[in-house]
């Protein structure tokens, strides 16, 4: 390693970057791969969830949390092959400038033995270190992009679970009324009076108590919403 820092092998100080490179672009390749996996789970679960909405309430929360948690994981796999990723721009960038710096100190030498002892103050420090390294290239990518996770929201899923709910009462309660209107098209005058049996809607005390019902009751009504049932 000090060998790097203070002249060493120049071979190997050239490899370094490249082996970096390589493996940066391995592991956002691996990390593509988890996050393809993990979209792919969150279908499985949403899809248990949407069967199971109506007949086992149980099994349906229980998926809607493991989608949740996959959706988290997913976010943060996708943070870290972004912050990957610009860590191989930089890098990148930086070997192109080493490179360009190489160059630019041949001709340097160059110009220096044109110029002789003119070099203004050594072009005032070389530009006060490039700037101080570009501002410690811009403090880290602002500290390898920050965020970390996210909680699953139980209010959010409570949501979900009582739109999805309330959305298969209303659809009930349309496909009622669509059969009563079809009985009625076809009906004859002589028993066009007898009107097929209503059956037992939900009444607005029964809506209150839906919506009232306990949080994994309002759950699954969240996640009947999102169906669009």
């Amino acid at each position: 390693m000090w060998n790097y820092f203070f002249g060493g092998n120049g071979q190997t100080k050239k490899e370094l970057p490249k082996k970096a490179i390589v493996e940066l672009r391995e592991h956002i390749s691996t990390l593509n791969k988890k996050s393809k996996f993990l979209e792919q789970q969150v279908l499985e679960q949403d899809s248990i969830a949407r069967k199971n909405i109506t007949t086992n309430k149980t099994v349906a929360k229980l998926a809607l949390k493991k989608k949740k948690k996959l959706e988290n994981d997913l976010l943060k796999i996708d943070q870290q092959i972004e912050s990957l990723e610009t860590q191989l721009n930089a890098i990148e960038s930086a070997n192109l400038n080493l490179e360009t710096m190489k160059a630019m100190k041949q001709g340097a030498k160059a110009m220096k033995q044109i110029h002789g002892d003119f070099n203004v103050d050594k072009v005032d420090e070389t530009m006060d270190d490039i700037r101080e390294q570009v501002d410690l290239s811009e403090e880290i990518s602002d500290a390898i992009s920050r965020p970390l996770g996210q909680e699953i929201d139980d209010d959010e899923l409570e949501d979900e679970l009582a739109a999805l709910q309330q959305e298969e009462i209303d659809n009930k309660m349309i496909n009622t009324e669509r059969q009563q209107r079809q009985q009625q098209k076809v009906a004859t005058p002589s028993n066009t009076s007898k009107l097929p049996d209503i059956p037992n809607l939900p009444s607005l005390n029964n809506k209150v108590a839906v919506e009232e019902d306990d949080e994994d009751e309002q759950a699954l009504k969240a996640l009947q919403a999102e169906m669009g049932m």
